[in-house]
């Protein structure tokens, strides 16, 4: 996932980004693959303490970070794409990071992504976009000069908050005025159900993902074939 000599940019947003930031600086002291991270933070427009609890917290740690400021989350919230403001600023805010990324000469981005998320992304996929998909820990882009990855892919929530508490890195509240209503919160809010119930069932989703029975799955050609008159 990481190289000797990666530069890589650090997607700052939250408390489970920061603690990415945090472990991948803090492994620098035992390990001997050595790289640089690079923090950027996306401010999306809102109002509220997000911009400043993070900026004072990079600036305490003397953290090389870059901020930008943009709009994003009120066009998301716009008339325009009232339908799914989730999904435009999401893309928006990747487009930003993608060319910060390249400005800064980064080959990688790391994200704060953890085993629940790439489990609802699935969930996501499969109630929202007709598609069995999700998030990768490790993806390339642009023919390999662009890579992405998720460090915390296999981590549960839980215990990046753990970590979090540990290393200092202060509590953060989602200004977004969707945080509480999205389609992700809503399928969040299935899923911690199942796993209050068994702890196992979040690893067995994400391994469910890794062992797809094809031979009971239907085909698009067998529901065509023996569709109802």
């Amino acid at each position: 996932m990481i190289e000797d000599g990666d530069r890589i940019a650090v997607g700052v947003s939250g408390i489970d980004s920061l603690s990415v930031l945090w472990i991948l600086r803090e492994r620098l002291k035992w390990i001997s693959v050595k790289y640089e991270i690079k923090p950027i933070y996306v401010d999306l427009g809102f109002d509220g303490d997000l911009t400043k609890i993070i900026t004072d917290y990079l600036k305490s740690e003397v953290y090389d970070y870059k901020i930008i400021t943009t709009d994003i989350g009120l066009k998301a919230h716009s008339p325009v794409n009232y339908k799914n403001p989730c999904f435009f600023c999401s893309r928006e805010r990747r487009k930003k990071l993608f060319t910060l990324a390249k400005e800064m000469k980064c080959n990688k981005i790391a994200f704060g992504h953890h085993l629940e998320d790439i489990n609802a992304t699935l969930f996501l996929n499969i109630l929202y976009g007709s598609s069995i998909s999700t998030m990768l820990p490790r993806q390339d882009f642009f023919g390999g000069k662009l890579t992405i990855i998720r460090p915390f892919a296999l981590v549960p929530k839980e215990q990046i908050q753990k970590l979090a508490n540990f290393a200092g890195i202060p509590p953060i509240v989602n200004p977004c005025p969707s945080a509480q209503t999205s389609q992700r919160k809503q399928v969040d809010e299935f899923l911690n159900y199942f796993y209050k119930k068994d702890r196992r069932i979040r690893y067995n989703i994400f391994n469910a993902m890794q062992n797809i029975n094809r031979d009971y799955l239907p085909r698009s050609s067998q529901i065509t074939s023996n569709r109802l008159p």
